[in-house]
């Protein structure tokens, strides 16, 4: 991951903090512990800072207690977690895919502020119960009211917080279409972060009590998220109700292999400029068997190409990912960038090789006025 570093695995995922995180810790650590060097002056020498770097180190664990509850959640429905990620903002749960139901993307949405508060009252019942003083008693108190603060600003409606996701949940279950959820709650992280925006850059100059620098930056982290869940929400509206077939490359690159090189020529060599580089294999039932590149027929003298056949040069088809002609267009899309692919061969229903479908080809698509 880009700017990011493993630290290990908890509970199975994958965890990383992001470079951003180091200069998070850095800045809590002595606003932290310049506060209880203030609060508490019989503190010596580092220890203010070391303790402030503890209670940083705890504000960061809350964080990270937060996005397990999103990740336990999506576990509970068969989701698969690909990592947590801490970063200049907080943290951040990847999951394999979306939940399949509005009520699942609810549960998921809202379990990690559940965390939050339910480490406020942890958080506060240990303060109230337990015989602490001094500056313990006050990281004490700090992180319950973090915790708070941490669930009650994840609550705000609009991507990409939490709030966002429980209202697209919301309009999901109303409309029963998944991406005018997506669409809604990222309008409203849009109005939110311009608000957010305005704000900062207000209190910046003096015009305004409330709000500081870091309101603007999350204001601008707030915008940017907002913009592409919406660009993909639109997305997802233009796909909808498309399969692997639509997009399918109408002259897709497939030759038999019992074919000859001579015939192969003909129908790769003679094509159009832009013609195809690499071909799928079929057999005489149709079955995907291998792949050829137009390259490979250099190997063959020119004057063997009328008795060999494509089979001899072929190359196996073991590497090629496939997916149902049926298969909706969102999955495909999620299949090719998550195996970080350009193409997938197309099987039909009756198990015979269908064609080729390209990236390309869904931007023509989604470029296209059916699909607009």
């Amino acid at each position: 991951m880009n700017g990011n570093l493993r630290v290990g695995n908890l509970f199975g995922i994958p965890f990383y903090v992001n470079v951003s995180w180091f200069l998070v810790l850095s800045l809590v650590t002595w606003q932290y512990g310049s506060g209880l060097a203030a609060a508490f002056p019989y503190l010596a020498g580092a220890l203010p800072w070391v303790l402030g770097l503890g209670a940083a180190l705890m504000l960061f664990a809350s964080v990270l207690a937060h996005e397990l509850g999103h990740s336990f959640a999506a576990r509970k429905q068969g989701i698969g977690v690909n990592s947590i990620t801490l970063f200049l903002f907080g943290g951040l749960a990847s999951l394999e895919k979306e939940s399949e139901t509005p009520k699942g993307a609810f549960w998921v949405a809202i379990a990690g502020p559940l965390v939050s508060f339910a480490l406020f009252g942890l958080f506060s019942i240990a303060g109230l119960v337990l015989p602490l003083s001094g500056p313990i008693a006050g990281i004490v108190g700090l992180l319950a009211y973090i915790n708070l603060a941490l669930g009650a600003f994840n609550l705000i409606p609009g991507m990409p917080l939490d709030g966002g996701n429980v209202l697209k949940a919301i309009v999901w279950k109303i409309t029963g279409q998944p991406h005018k959820g997506l669409v809604f709650a990222s309008r409203m992280g849009q109005v939110i972060g311009w608000s957010a925006i305005a704000l900062g850059a207000a209190s910046i100059v003096g015009l305004s009590p409330v709000g500081s620098i870091w309101t603007l930056l999350i204001g601008l982290f707030m915008l940017q998220n907002a913009n592409r869940t919406a660009q993909f929400g639109e997305v997802q509206g233009r796909l909808t109700g498309l399969t692997a077939a639509d997009a399918m490359a109408q002259d897709s690159p497939v030759i038999e292999a019992n074919r000859s090189l001579r015939e192969f020529a003909d129908n790769a060599l003679l094509a159009a400029p832009s013609a195809w580089r690499k071909f799928l294999v079929a057999d005489e039932t149709g079955l995907l068997v291998g792949t050829v590149l137009v390259d490979a027929l250099k190997q063959v003298p020119r004057e063997q190409w009328a008795s060999t056949t494509v089979a001899a040069i072929m190359e196996s088809a073991d590497d090629v990912l496939t997916v149902g002609v049926d298969q909706p267009l969102m999955e495909v899309i999620k299949t090719l960038e998550t195996q970080k692919i350009q193409s997938l061969a197309v099987i039909g229903n009756d198990g015979a090789l269908a064609g080729l479908l390209e990236k390309t080809s869904i931007q023509s698509l989604l470029q296209s006025p059916q699909a607009a």
